[in-house]
């Protein structure tokens, strides 16, 4: 029996998938704010998990968090989540101490990655970019049933990838990045709504023929169209799986992505000969990819078993 956390700003996933790769039990938890909220929050998932399904702490086969921020997965240190309130936190050995299990961490994008490609019951031979398009825009890459993280660790942070050096600085000082197109963010900004569903209000807004509201839109799909060919040029996946907040648009993104991408395959046979739109996919709503992914962090290969 594996358990995997997905600690996010306001709630954690928790799952137990068991040696056939089925979510055998999942549960919900409110996430506090603090190294030690944070730290209770992930002790009582993982002993509501080994309530529910009869399984000592002890027996678990891994333990794996998927959390937000700069995360160390050699030492399990998170830096930098800011939304968790956690500036530097030891979150693998603090968490070993209290449940006396190891921990391993890792980047919630990254597990996000691992979840979707277990998902899809996808080849060790295979490999998957997982675009995750939600209040940013980042990916997490599988190549070849193994996930890449490179050199620094920023493999997949293709967000910060200047397409206008004269558009408007990012956060992270450069100019004109694609987040600041294909994002949750990116709509905040130019298309301001009190709606709590924003993007979905974009879209009914475009639909219904209001030229701002359309404006950003194309915006957001020619983004996210972008981002799926800067993964697919450069690392030539089989598979690109969007996810994030805005994959929960659901088909109107997917067929507008693929717009965008039929409109640059009429004028160049070489975006037509790269199969861009047959490569896209959504991930299913509410499926807990992150934390399906936390499960399996940290195996020496990646199971070919399908999670159910």
């Amino acid at each position: 029996m594996r358990v995997g956390l997905d600690i996010g700003g306001t709630k954690t996933d928790a799952v137990a998938v068991d040696a056939a790769g089925r979510v055998v039990h999942s549960l919900r938890l409110p996430t506090g704010f603090g190294a030690d909220a944070v730290l209770q929050t992930a002790v009582a998932a993982v002993l509501g998990l080994a309530s529910a399904t009869a399984t000592p702490v002890s027996e678990f086969t891994s333990i794996g968090i998927g959390i937000p921020g700069a995360v160390d997965p050699g030492a399990g240190r998170v830096t930098h989540a800011v939304n968790l309130g956690l500036a530097d936190l030891e979150l693998g050995a603090r968490l070993h101490d209290r449940i006396g299990q190891p921990v391993r961490v890792e980047n919630d994008v990254n597990a996000a990655a691992l979840g979707a490609f277990h998902l899809e019951g996808i080849g060790p031979g295979r490999s998957m970019a997982y675009l995750n398009v939600g209040t940013g825009l980042a990916a997490g890459l599988v190549l070849a049933g193994r996930l890449w993280r490179g050199v620094r660790g920023v493999a997949g942070e293709i967000g910060h990838i200047p397409v206008d050096p004269a558009g408007p600085r990012c956060p992270c000082g450069q100019r004109g990045c694609l987040e600041l197109y294909a994002s949750g963010s990116a709509v905040a900004r130019q298309w301001p709504s009190e709606d709590p569903l924003p993007v979905q209000a974009l879209f009914a807004a475009a639909a219904a023929g209001d030229p701002a509201a359309t404006t950003v839109r194309d915006r957001l799909l020619r983004g996210v169209a972008e981002a799926a060919r800067l993964l697919v040029l450069t690392v030539d996946v089989d598979d690109v799986v969007i996810g994030g907040g805005i994959s929960r648009i659901g088909d109107p993104l997917l067929a507008g992505v693929r717009r965008v991408i039929e409109g640059w395959e009429a004028g160049s046979a070489f975006v037509a000969s790269l199969g861009l739109g047959e490569r896209l996919r959504l991930l299913p709503v509410d499926f807990p990819a992150a934390a399906v992914g936390a499960a399996f962090v940290g195996e020496p290969e990646t199971s070919t078993r399908e999670v159910v």
